[in-house]
């Protein structure tokens, strides 16, 4: 069964500043996280109960780069980001 649900970021923000992002992996109806494990830190890779990632949450927005972030998703076999997708983290 293919993914349903795109790439996307979402961006919480605390006084006009971010304060923890999450980028949502390609996942499908239903998938829910069972196991999070640090890739590096500021960053939490969350899996689905068949092994596969299905989100990255971003504890430290402002602390964390576009080259940390590609690293943790080359680590679960995803297509990196470029920083036109993480234009969210800087629109405050």
């Amino acid at each position: 069964m293919k993914p349903v649900k795109p790439r996307y970021l979402e961006v919480t923000f605390r006084n006009g500043n971010p304060l923890a992002a999450y980028l949502y992996l390609p996942r499908n109806p239903g998938d829910a996280s069972v196991r999070t494990v640090r890739h590096e830190e500021g960053l939490l890779i969350d899996f689905a109960a068949d092994g596969r990632a299905i989100g990255i949450e971003i504890t430290a927005p402002s602390r964390v780069s576009l080259e940390r972030l590609n690293r943790a998703l080359a680590a679960v076999n995803q297509d990196p980001v470029t920083a036109d997708d993480l234009r969210p983290l800087a629109a405050a």
